[in-house]
């Protein structure tokens, strides 16, 4: 049987192809340092007892150590406990966000920071923030008809101007 060279050359891309999916496929859920799936391992809360919990209680922003702050946040039908979640410059800050309600998307623009926020789990992600700026934060999973309106606000103050916890 006789094969066109054509035909060998587009055989011959078209198993290149296959062979370099699967192996994107492979790196991506296997070897791709940062990046981590969704699990149930975390620190859990009770959805309908959040008003009675230590952290999510009352969500808010402590330091927890040296330019560290831990910002707990509660996502609900249809915004983001507290707003603005004010942190000051060169930190790192640990979310921890949970929901009250429906599942929600959690997405603050121009970081890395973007999970996913089921009731009665809690996402935990970590951004270093430098200079003093704004930054939207978006719900980006569909949690009703108000869902469009869901955002809140991340803002970068400088050191010293920063007062502490999430006012103003």
């Amino acid at each position: 049987m006789h094969i066109h060279q054509y035909e060998k050359l587009w055989l011959g891309l078209s198993l290149l192809l296959i062979v370099g999916f699967v192996a994107t496929v492979t790196y991506g859920a296997v070897g791709a340092p940062a990046i981590s799936m969704v699990d149930d391992s975390g620190e859990t809360v009770d959805p309908n007892a959040i008003g009675d919990h230590p952290k999510f209680g009352d969500p808010g922003v402590e330091k927890v150590g040296e330019n560290e702050y831990a910002a707990y946040v509660v996502a609900r039908q249809f915004i983001f406990q507290p707003d603005p979640i004010v942190v000051p410059a060169n930190s790192t800050v640990t979310f921890y966000v949970t929901s009250a309600d429906v599942i929600h998307g959690f997405s603050v623009v121009g970081t890395n920071a973007n999970t996913m926020v089921v009731p009665g789990e809690v996402a935990e992600l970590t951004v270093e923030v430098d200079e003093p700026q704004e930054y939207g934060i978006i719900c980006h999973e569909y949690c009703g008809r108000a869902h469009h309106d869901m955002e809140g606000l991340l803002k970068v103050v400088p050191e010293d101007e920063y007062e502490g916890g999430d006012a103003e």
